[in-house]
């Protein structure tokens, strides 16, 4: 049937404004599920190779104890990378309220340097604080802590890129220096397990 320019011009107009809509619909039912699926889940935990982290902790705990600088009379005892406990996010944490995720988990280490003066505490101490701020790291947490029957001094400091945490504390009660080396939750291969862990082990070197 012979059809004049005008309405297949007209016809092809639909045409096209038929394919842009279907194509409009689909993107915005593509981006609805995706907005859907992150207020649902939040955002997502970063990757994480266990091994890895476990390398960085040990690593920056190695430069604690070297910017210790302390005799060789203070020895410093070994520790052992342990994972924490990380949440659900999004409104699907109101669904596992206190419920731990098995995939994710937050890594710190943490050991000790008993029998230290204060004074030889503070001067360890400070050459830490120097270092890591010269690192660019943050400081957070600062400042002495009294009780009923301790009296705590120290500080913590923030890696800006990629939020590791190094606590450095003393108490009175005891003489001893508290180090803690923390990496914030990140999502662990499914065949990651921790009893067996032979990267975990750190010991201060010689």
């Amino acid at each position: 049937m012979f059809q004049s320019p005008v309405r297949r011009a007209r016809a092809s107009g639909r045409s096209v404004l038929y394919a842009v809509t279907g194509l409009v619909m689909v993107v915005l039912l593509v981006a609805a599920v995706v907005a859907g699926n992150v207020v649902w889940n939040g955002a997502p935990y970063p990757s994480a190779d266990p091994d890895a982290v476990a390398q960085r902790l040990k690593a920056r705990s190695d430069e604690v104890y070297d910017d210790f600088a302390l005799p060789e009379k203070y020895a410093a005892d070994s520790g052992r990378v342990d994972t924490g406990a990380c949440y659900y996010r999004g409104l699907r944490s109101t669904a596992h309220i206190d419920e731990a995720r098995s995939d994710v988990r937050s890594f710190g280490l943490d050991w000790s340097v008993p029998g230290v003066p204060e004074a030889t505490a503070r001067d360890a101490q400070r050459r830490v604080r120097q270092r890591l701020v010269q690192d660019g790291w943050k400081l957070t947490d600062e400042g002495d802590r009294a009780g009923a029957t301790l009296r705590e001094l120290g500080f913590r400091f923030a890696n800006p890129v990629g939020g590791e945490q190094v606590d450095v504390r003393w108490n009175d009660s005891t003489t001893t220096l508290f180090i803690s080396v923390y990496a914030p939750c990140g999502q662990v291969p499914d065949e990651f397990v921790e009893y067996d862990w032979s990267e975990a082990d750190w010991h201060p070197k010689e």
